[in-house]
């Protein structure tokens, strides 16, 4: 059901004792949102929830194969995880193509296509014959991934209807946990019973199934509307965004954020894979399904922070990941699990509720701020990942903690100058 509300957000929930800023939105004045509890909205969220999944899986289902890609091709550590970086460097610089097309041919085909040409492409790397090939087609698969992330969060912040959106975000989050994790389990299982070649064609034919499905349950857009625009308007869209100190701060700790949990999930596994832990490639993957914390984490952040503020809930989620991080130091196999769960639950509780917030706090062209936000994501994601190699090798583990517990204190800064700015 789609019903008609004012485009304007009321104040603060007597709710949310700490008095978040108004804030606004650009449809149209009497924009027909998809209502939280509708059946349009319930399919528009598990549409969200598989393109979530099968961006996620695809991108990362190479995680687990870097110490199997570091033997097999001949290659270093921080080498072998060009398979990953390359992907989120050139997801990150598509996701400004991404965001000025969509603007001018809309949404839904878009985030369609690109699924679908991802998914082909990894299985084309299950097929690639040397290690150089198989970096060309993962770059191309991130460069073709970048159509779903940004457009992703401007269609939901479009459509969405402001009380439910922290919830549909939540879950769209959660979808990228999900698939992350399954991306991971998966490879992993299927390296070491069959190969990892096979593991890849896999997921790849896993991501068809998936695109398919988004296409078949998304409902077209209602508040979109085309527009005609010049390199110029797109300069002055993104510049607008920011001028804003809050958004720029919002897109900073989107790069800390997702560079300090790729680090740490890139490295350990060659800690884990060695002595004195010599897990094999099933139990490495397992290891994987501590996503399930970030699925529960990233849908309960949405609820929390429509209810009690975003601001309030994005701190506890920086200072969960911190403490993560923290506990990986332990010797203990039990230990290290445990900070990788504290560290995915606090960081998709953080991602989540900072996705919701770019949405809600820019005013306009939504689709260029959630384009900056998830540029600044995922090249986080490429340089501090590629960067954390060196300290994997340089100083061991506790060279990787350093790096990321750095990453996350500032990230945890920035979250309360943000909320200072925004209360401006």
């Amino acid at each position: 059901m789609l019903m008609p509300v004012k485009a304007s957000f009321a104040a603060p929930s007597r709710h949310n004792p700490l008095s978040e800023p108004a804030l606004s939105t650009s449809p149209p004045v009497e924009a027909q949102y998809l209502v939280k509890g509708t059946p349009a909205y319930r399919r528009a969220s598990l549409a969200f929830f598989m393109s979530g999944f099968s961006t996620f899986a695809l991108l990362y289902c190479v995680q687990p194969l870097m110490p199997i890609f570091a033997e097999h091709f001949g290659v270093s550590p921080a080498a072998s995880s060009l398979s990953l970086s390359l992907s989120t460097g050139f997801l990150a610089l598509a996701i400004f193509l991404a965001a000025a097309i969509s603007e001018r041919f809309g949404r839904k085909s878009l985030m369609f296509a690109s699924l679908l040409g991802a998914s082909i492409c990894t299985i084309a790397c299950a097929v690639a014959p040397n290690w150089h090939l198989l970096l060309v087609v993962r770059a191309l698969e991130g460069f073709l991934l970048g159509g779903v992330p940004a457009v992703a969060m401007a269609y939901l912040s479009e459509e969405i209807d402001p009380n439910g959106l922290g919830a549909s975000m939540g879950l769209y989050i959660a979808g990228n946990a999900f698939g992350g994790m399954a991306g991971r389990v998966v490879t992993g299982v299927l390296a070491e019973y069959l190969s990892w070649r096979l593991a890849l064609a896999g997921i790849g034919l896993m991501g068809i199934v998936a695109a398919i499905g988004f296409f078949l349950l998304l409902p077209p857009s209602r508040n979109f509307v085309p527009r005609r625009s010049t390199a110029r308007y797109h300069v002055q869209a993104w510049a607008a965004h920011l001028r804003s100190p809050a958004m720029a701060l919002l897109f900073a700790i989107g790069f800390l954020l997702m560079g300090a949990f790729v680090t740490v999930y890139n490295y350990v596994g060659f800690r884990l894979v060695a002595p004195p832990y010599a897990l094999d490639q099933t139990e490495l993957g397992l290891i994987f399904t501590v996503y399930l914390f970030g699925i529960a984490a990233s849908w309960a952040a949405g609820l929390l922070g429509d209810r009690f503020g975003h601001f309030r809930v994005m701190p506890i989620g920086i200072a969960a990941a911190m403490a993560g991080v923290a506990i990986t130091l332990s010797a203990s196999l039990p230990l290290i699990i445990l900070g990788i769960v504290l560290l995915t639950a606090g960081f998709f509780m953080a991602h989540s509720v900072a996705s919701a917030l770019v949405g809600r706090l820019a005013h306009g062209t939504k689709g260029h701020a959630a384009s900056l936000y998830l540029l600044a994501y995922y090249l986080g994601s490429s340089v501090a990942g590629s960067i954390g190699g060196h300290a994997w090798s340089a100083g061991g583990w506790p060279a990787v903690v350093v790096f990321t517990g750095t990453m996350l204190l500032l990230a945890l800064l920035a979250a309360f100058g943000a909320r200072r700015m925004a209360s401006r």
